[in-house]
């Protein structure tokens, strides 16, 4: 009998196809790690219960991810909670807009009388003179004052 050595060189890889998907990504592995935990557990329990053994606790004791994942997470969170605080900024500021606006308004009207409201209906029956015209439809508008009380209603 002849001895041979050989040496060999196996290049190898999974099939895409047949590996194990992920049942959870790794966001909601953070976010609904309890609903996670519960689920492992009562995969454990029936598995080991085809070999006959009884699982009295299971849980999750430490779960890391990579520093970049993990700082990425951090500052997604420090940036909704950045975003929040500029929107409730943002609507106070709105509102004390509004607020010093409506007082203009008022003193406005205290001091000039009805102008400013005359103003504003003339400025209204223009625009919808405007939309009117670029109607192809016909319109008969009513003559007197109640021609503006239902201009919604009309216009749809």
């Amino acid at each position: 009998l002849q001895t041979i050595n050989i040496t060999l060189r196996i290049l190898y890889r999974p099939r895409a196809e047949l590996l194990p998907k992920s049942q959870f990504d790794a966001i909601e592995l953070i976010t609904q790690s309890t609903l996670i935990s519960q689920r492992v557990s009562e995969l454990l329990t029936e598995r080991a219960a085809q070999f006959g053994l009884l699982l009295d606790d299971i849980s999750i004791a430490h779960l890391s991810f990579r520093p970049e994942f993990t700082s990425a997470v951090e500052l997604k969170r420090r940036f909704l909670v950045e975003k929040t605080e500029q929107i409730r900024q943002a609507n106070v500021i709105a509102a004390e807009g509004d607020a010093r606006a409506a007082d203009l308004i008022g003193k406005a009207l205290d001091e000039a009388g009805d102008g400013l409201i005359e103003l504003r209906r003339i400025e209204t029956a223009e625009g919808i003179a405007n939309q009117l015209s670029k109607s192809r439809n016909y319109v008969y508008l009513p003559h007197g004052p109640q021609m503006l009380l239902n201009i919604t209603g009309a216009m749809q």
